[in-house]
């Protein structure tokens, strides 16, 4: 048994775990290796049903739609996806390895010897969303800057550390750093998967299942089979797979911030007079517009999208159902239609150069570029207006 093979002998069922490292040619290798003289009667594959059509049909890449992405409110969740898939790919290009490699290689594999193959992974989109609104204000900013950083991080990584990875001294390290960092990320992307990974590989059908995980994930997984196996643990996996809604506090700020601006507006006019209010107006609509109207400009966006931009911030930051960046991107995409180049070089446009070239990635970096400066115009704006009705209130208070 190899150090990254595991095997279980429970209820009379045998479960075989390999552990790989996703852009590791020897994990190929392993893996095809694997699933021949082991001959299970499944192989169940770290991957959901999605992304198994995105590294098996070469043109499922067509069915992007990103006007959609931005109707369903769902812009920074893409970008992420984006961001980290090319961050794989470019750790995987130094090595000569695409990213899925291993996985593919089980699947394919797998279909050739006619064996069944269960996709056991929950779909990336959830464990993202999810692991966005598990996040706080800090976490979220985090998480952000870390997304930022590995789009200019240029280090070159090396067949030995790749290799590493599928050493548990070297997980155990990275996961204790990212819990310390991101604890709710880690337990998004990390404990929530092994236990949805570990129920799904429990269902799979038949004596002796054959399971291609990644390393980081094999002593959690290992863990949950146990328990499930002696009547400790539940295989239900209902709660993490759903979307958390956004709590009540979060819905009440959401509208709360505006009701204050108004409010504020309101009273300026109400102590301070007819110039004062209008001021206060003519201030919101001002910081609004321009910092709106930057972001989009520093996104290099079509002219009339940063016109839109700085039209529509004064108001969508008035209405929490529809954002600036969201009115900003879809004139964007309209206005600048996404070739199928910039479909199929997505990935490797991911670079700070790449953005601005890449029409898909350009729509999205106006989203969140022209998203950022309204929320910035909106903090500023406020913090003025208490500024300027906390001057008002004195002088009508004195007289």
């Amino acid at each position: 048994m190899s150090q990254t093979e595991h095997i279980l002998n429970l209820g009379g069922r045998e479960f075989v775990l390999i552990g790989t490292a996703h852009i590791s040619a020897e994990s190929v290798n392993e893996v095809k290796a694997a699933v021949e003289e082991k001959k299970p009667d499944c192989v169940a594959i770290e991957l959901d049903e999605q992304r198994l059509k995105t590294m098996t049909e070469e043109e499922s890449w067509k069915n992007l739609d990103i006007v959609g992405v931005l109707k369903r409110n769902q812009g920074f969740v893409m970008l992420a996806n984006v961001v980290l898939s090319s961050f794989q790919k470019k750790m995987g290009s130094n090595v000569g390895v695409k990213p899925g490699e291993d996985m593919k290689a089980a699947y394919e594999t797998a279909q050739s010897l006619g064996i069944r193959t269960e996709m056991v992974d929950r779909p990336v989109q959830t464990t993202l969303r999810r692991a966005w609104a598990k996040n706080s204000l800090i976490g979220k900013c985090k998480l952000l800057s870390l997304m930022i950083a590995s789009v200019f991080d240029t280090e070159e990584v090396t067949d030995e550390q790749i290799e590493n990875l599928k050493n548990s001294s070297e997980m155990d390290n990275m996961m204790s750093e990212l819990s310390a960092y991101l604890p709710a990320v880690k337990t998004v992307l990390i404990d929530e998967r092994d236990l949805y990974l570990a129920s799904r590989i429990w269902n799979c059908p038949g004596e002796k299942v054959l399971a291609v995980l990644g390393a980081g994930h094999i002593p959690g997984v290992v863990a949950h089979l146990n328990a499930f196996a002696e009547g400790k643990g539940s295989a239900d996996t209902s709660e993490i797979e759903k979307i958390p809604e956004k709590k009540i506090s979060a819905k009440v700020i959401g509208w709360l911030i505006p009701l204050i601006i108004i409010a504020l507006i309101a009273a300026g006019f109400y102590f301070g007079g007819k110039k004062n209010g209008w001021n206060m107006m003519v201030s919101w609509g001002i910081w609004n517009s321009v910092l709106a109207g930057i972001g989009a400009l520093a996104a290099a966006a079509h002219p009339l999208a940063i016109l839109l931009a700085a039209l529509s911030a004064p108001f969508t930051s008035l209405c929490p159902l529809v954002g600036c960046g969201m009115v900003a991107g879809l004139a964007q995409a309209f206005l600048c239609k996404p070739k199928v180049s910039d479909l199929e070089s997505i990935q490797s446009d991911c670079n700070l150069k790449g953005f601005y070239k890449n029409r898909i990635l350009r729509v999205l970096l106006v989203f969140a570029l022209s998203s950022l400066g309204s929320s910035l115009g909106t903090f500023v704006a406020g913090a003025s207006f208490v500024k300027t009705i906390a001057s008002v209130l004195t002088k009508f208070f004195a007289n």
